[in-house]
């Protein structure tokens, strides 16, 4: 059986945090789908396609890694995409108690996918996007938590240098 697992998130915008869990997913499985939510509960700063333009540019190097949008189901859009796994990213244990919610939820509309669990490297721990959104907002340099592309990216949008 080939494992393709899909790594779903809003990505706005992906981060050395999402990367790091990339980088582990390709080594872990044959097919890596970076899965970039719409999530019309947000408000994202980038738009879809530009996050994932940045997703793209951020993964070129990895191989058995693509980078897609959607806006149907997670469990939906596993199945249409024949993967078999579900990557979520735990930093804290303050993620858990919603992360367990999601698998479960998922786990009821597709039993036949499965959810793993992998923790970023301690140095991403503390990253997250509106983390960087916000520094980035307010003058502050994210080069150290971002891919080149995307603070350029992010001092494009927010018009600095």
């Amino acid at each position: 059986m080939k494992n393709i697992v899909v790594y779903p998130g809003t990505f706005d915008p992906i981060t050395y945090g999402h990367t790091d869990l990339i980088s582990r997913a390709a080594r872990l499985f044959e097919h890596v789908i970076v899965a970039i939510a719409v999530n019309r509960n947000k408000t994202p700063l980038f738009t879809l396609e530009e996050r994932i333009a940045l997703a793209q540019q951020s993964l070129r190097d990895y191989k058995n890694v693509e980078v897609q949008g959607f806006e149907i189901l997670l469990s939906d859009f596993a199945k249409q995409c024949n993967a078999n796994i579900i990557l979520r990213g735990l930093r804290a244990v303050a993620d858990f108690d919603y992360e367990f919610q999601l698998a479960s939820m998922n786990r009821c509309l597709a039993p036949e996918v499965e959810t793993v669990f992998l923790m970023p490297a301690e140095n991403y721990m503390y990253i997250s996007s509106s983390l960087v959104r916000e520094i980035a907002t307010l003058g502050g340099n994210v080069a150290e938590f971002v891919p080149p592309p995307v603070a350029a990216a992010l001092n494009k949008k927010l018009g600095k240098k």
